[in-house]
Order: structure tokens, then sequence, then C-alpha cells
């Protein structure tokens, strides 16, 4: 082989394995590229964690998304979430402080739904700040799903809980002054009967839910609303969503309104409208709506959040990417 032949042979083999080389190097890129634009896709379909409370709950809620911003599963997340307003003293609807009912006593409400389609609930509780924990404990530590009064009472000191005195100066002196009228009529999104509601999903997508109160203001002793019932102040799907409702419980109750949002949402419907159906099933009722507030808010497995109430005031706390806000919903009586 001539020295002519030879670099020629030397640059076409070159010139064959820098293109080999350039093929195989596209090659990887364009694989590399394609897995990583897989990969956001994957990540963008949902969101790493959530939280979603009623009302401006921001500390609650914030707390709850922090949780789960540290790798908490939603279930721990909310129960430690809703303890902030629990006991919180100048919180008159849920917890220490809260308002009492017609004869002075302070009596709590709470339910919980686990991701595994678990429930606990306490009704007509006294003397035990952390109710949203005590149905927890009812879900995971006793054969039954809802525990009342004497019992229920009985049973948090046997898990540990404190007795407190729930009816705090400041509550009794309103509860005093309401007797000089004893108007038992509740006023639209004044603090006598509301909730605090809170939904979440952890960074594995899973969805849990909680429900605490004190029930209406100044309410007839024995009464119980929504919030501890399941499917109606609270109901949890983990294949499909969750919601929760705040206001008059007795309208909720009617309507099945949680547990409706869910089934909504099952069928196709956004988180939002669903809410909005769900009031709609109320409002249609006849006009006795203009009397009383109710809320929804819900989440579905998508991440996706709604909210929607009768009248204007209410308000939805969000948790997402280590952002909260406090989200104005819309209502159905623009009148």
């Amino acid at each position: 082989m001539n020295r002519r032949k030879f670099i020629q042979n030397t640059a076409l083999t070159s010139a064959g394995i820098a293109a080999g080389v350039a093929g195989i190097s596209c090659k990887e890129v364009e694989n590399k590229t394609q897995d990583t634009e897989e990969k956001i896709i994957a990540s963008s379909s949902k969101p790493n964690y959530i939280s979603i409370s009623t009302w401006n709950t921001e500390s609650a809620n914030t707390a709850s998304g922090e949780l789960l911003a540290q790798g908490k599963p939603a279930l721990d997340a909310i129960i430690e979430g809703v303890a902030v307003e629990e006991a919180n003293e100048k919180n008159t609807t849920v917890g220490i402080g809260a308002t009492p009912d017609r004869e002075g006593n302070v009596t709590l409400d709470a339910c919980v739904m686990s991701p595994d389609g678990d429930y606990g609930a306490v009704l007509a509780v006294e003397n035990i700040v952390h109710v949203a924990a005590l149905a927890r404990k009812v879900m995971e530590e006793t054969p039954h799903v809802i525990m009342a009064s004497k019992g229920a009472e009985e049973f948090a000191y046997s898990q540990g809980f404190k007795k407190e005195k729930l009816l705090t100066p400041a509550s009794e002196k309103a509860w005093k002054e309401w007797l000089k009228t004893s108007d038992y009529q509740p006023a639209i999104n004044v603090e006598n009967h509301d909730t605090i509601g809170m939904l979440a999903m952890d960074a594995s997508g899973e969805i849990a839910g909680v429900c605490t109160t004190s029930g209406l203001g100044y309410k007839m002793k024995g009464r119980v609303g929504d919030s501890p019932i399941i499917g109606s102040g609270l109901f949890v799907d983990n294949e499909v969503g969750a919601a929760v409702a705040t206001g008059m419980g007795e309208e909720v109750l009617k309507t099945v309104g949680s547990f409706l949002v869910v089934e909504l949402m099952r069928n196709g419907m956004s988180p939002q409208k669903a809410c909005e159906e769900a009031i709609h099933r109320i409002v249609k009722r006849g006009d006795r709506y203009k009397d009383f507030q109710v809320a929804y808010i819900a989440m579905n497995k998508n991440g996706e959040t709604g909210n929607y109430a009768i009248h204007p005031g209410f308000t939805m706390m969000k948790y997402q990417d280590g952002k909260s806000e406090n989200i104005i919903s819309d209502y159905y009586n623009k009148a």
C-alpha cells in the first residue's frame, strides 16, 4: 500500500468512526430527551402534595401543607393541621373557646376518613379539645366508627387525652349576652355555625379528610349537625377524590352533600362543577336558602380543586408548592 492510499483509507476509517460516534451520541441525546420529557409529563400530571381547608384557616392549612412537604402521610398532616385551630381560643367554632349550646355547655363533633376508606367520628363530646385526633382513635383503636357523648369522653381518657374546660371566659361572656335575647337564627357567615374541614393529598397521591366543629352556636342540647356524619360533612374516595362541607349542617344532611360531590366527580365532573351542582341541589328546594349559608370544597385525584357557596363571603385556603393562598369562592346568590 502506497502512502497516498494509506492516507485515504485512514481518512475514510476516521470519518466512519466519527459518523458512528455522532450517530450514537445523537441517539443517546434523543433517548435522554424523550425520557426527560416523559418524566416531566408524569410529574406534572399530579402535584407533589396539596392541602385545602374551609374558611381563612391559614395557620392550620399551612401546618398541614408543611408536614406534607416533609413527606408526612395525608392523614397525619390534616389531624395536626386542624389541631392548630382546635387549640385556638379565638376561633369560636372549634375546640377550646367554642360557642356553647343554650345551657352553656361546649360540645364538639368531628370525623376523619383515611385513604383506605376507613372512618371514625365522635359526637357531642365535652372536655376534650382535640376531637379530630379522638375520631382517628375511634377509627383505629375500636371496632366501631362512631362514639358519642360520655362514652366518647371516657374513651378519650383511656387513650391519654387530657380533660380540659372548653368554655373560656370570653365564650362564657358571649353566651350570657346571648341569653338576653336568645335569638336562635344564625347570621350568614358569622362564626356561630361553621366548621374547619380539611382535605389533603400527600406525595404518594393518597387522599384523606377531616372535619371538626362545635356545631351551631347556642344549639339545643344534644343537637348534632353534618360535620361528623360520613357522606354529609365529609367523604373521601381515594380512587376519585374528596369533599367537605361547612355552614348550616341540617341542609347538608338532607342532600348527603359531600358524598354527592364525590359521586359527581366519579361521573366526570370537575371538583368546581361538582361543588356547584351540590349547592344547586340545596337552593332548588325553595327560598329558605336566603337565610343560611352552605359551602363545599373538593379535590380530585389529579389535585384539581373546587369551591362554591350559596352566598358571598366564603373562602378556601390552599397550600401547594410551598405557597399558601386564600381563595375567594364563587357563589349562587348574586341577587
